[in-house]
């Protein structure tokens, strides 16, 4: 029962620090409205407000890595060691997301800052919708195998295989992409609301980015009807009394009715993510959209990452061989090695201080054109 309850409160700790790391996005759906803008300008308080705020993503994408090595071991094997390639293109966005912040405006660019905008907007679009892919798997399901007896073999002792493509497969999933232009959509609503709340409105600025937000927050809200709707009518796996994996049609509009007080909890996050939508595209001076949105979707994808998890529900579903799908039963650490990092999970806090610090520090007046000539 210790061990349950182990399982479940490390579940619902990274179920948490996903829906920090999708409203974190808001800094690549941002870098994808870069060239939207014609004025350099313009452009250029764009990214100095981002650069502001881009280390809090990868912070964020880091402890939640750290996250799942640490209490689900098995999935972070198979999925971040099988999945190779998407995993790799992931991290190749985000490095060089990185490398453009820091040498776009560098003395001695041979690149150009074009070259490096290149990157941003590369990682904004990529970076989303692969991360989109990836988070697919666990709804949809991926091709792989595990056999924890391999352990005993010397010659090859690898738990779990994957298919010959590495991960590559999961991007031609439409479904996986589906999830991934929703993320994408979401991420570039919520830059527009981040530029409209952190830049001081010259030269209709403000005014663009709201009509921005009405288009790219009518393309997510489309897009995010149609994810949910293929979610609640895809079959997954449960574990039975007798703790064997039973197929289950509808299995998460079942998980979503036996936990309806997170229902009605996805539906408020839902409607909060509409309203901030709505009301920053009609409104002339309402700028705490990114607030209202940001709370929506941290409650929303929260939320559906328990429901992946919870109720026996295979959170990793095999395609290749049902018998290897992963629960957080059977993919968990041992009952010590939770007990120990349920200690260290109470940086967790520090973490989230940190964000709420840097983000109060580095945006506690919005930036204006005189910034541009202000080299601090």
């Amino acid at each position: 029962m210790e061990l349950m309850t182990l399982q479940t409160y490390w579940w619902v700790l990274i179920s948490v620090l996903a829906g920090i790391l999708v409203f974190m996005l808001f800094v690549q759906g941002g870098q994808t409205m870069l060239y939207c803008n014609t004025n350099s300008d313009a452009r250029q308080l764009m990214i100095d407000s981002l650069g502001r705020k881009w280390e809090l993503t990868f912070t964020t994408l880091v402890v939640f890595g750290g996250a799942f090595f640490a209490s689900f071991p098995l999935f972070y094997s198979t999925s971040f060691g099988g999945a190779y390639w998407l995993w790799m293109l992931i991290l190749i966005s985000f490095v060089v997301q990185a490398v453009s912040y820091e040498f776009r405006m560098k003395k001695g660019n041979l690149y150009t800052h074009y070259t490096y905008d290149g990157f941003l907007i590369f990682n904004g679009i990529a970076g989303c919708i692969l991360l989109g892919v990836a988070v697919g798997t666990i709804f949809f399901g991926a091709d792989f195998t595990v056999s924890k007896t391999n352990i005993l073999n010397v010659s090859s002792p690898v738990i779990s295989q994957w298919g010959p493509s590495h991960g590559l497969e999961a991007i031609l999933s439409w479904r996986n992409l589906l999830l991934g232009l929703v993320i994408l959509m979401l991420a570039r609503t919520m830059g527009c609301m981040y530029f409209i709340n952190d830049i001081n409105d010259e030269r209709g600025f403000g005014i663009s980015n709201r009509i921005k937000v009405l288009t790219n927050g009518t393309a997510f809200a489309l897009l995010f009807i149609g994810f949910v709707v293929v979610l609640l009518m895809a079959p997954g796996l449960r574990e039975n009394t007798e703790g064997q994996l039973v197929q289950e049609e509808n299995i998460y509009l079942h998980n979503f009715i036996h936990y309806w007080p997170l229902a009605i909890l996805f539906v408020l996050g839902v409607l909060s993510v509409l309203y901030a939508i709505i009301r920053t595209s009609f409104s002339t001076t309402w700028d705490r959209g990114i607030w209202w949105c940001g709370a929506g979707v941290f409650v929303v994808v929260t939320i559906l990452l328990l429901m992946a998890g919870l109720n026996g529900t295979a959170y990793y579903r095999s395609l290749t061989d049902p018998d290897s799908s992963l629960t957080i039963a059977n993919s968990s650490s041992s009952l010590f090695t939770l007990k120990v990092m349920s200690g260290a999970s109470l940086v967790l806090p520090v973490v989230i201080a940190y964000i709420w610090y840097v983000w109060y520090k580095m945006g506690n007046r919005p930036l204006t054109t005189s910034d541009l000539k202000d080299s601090h």
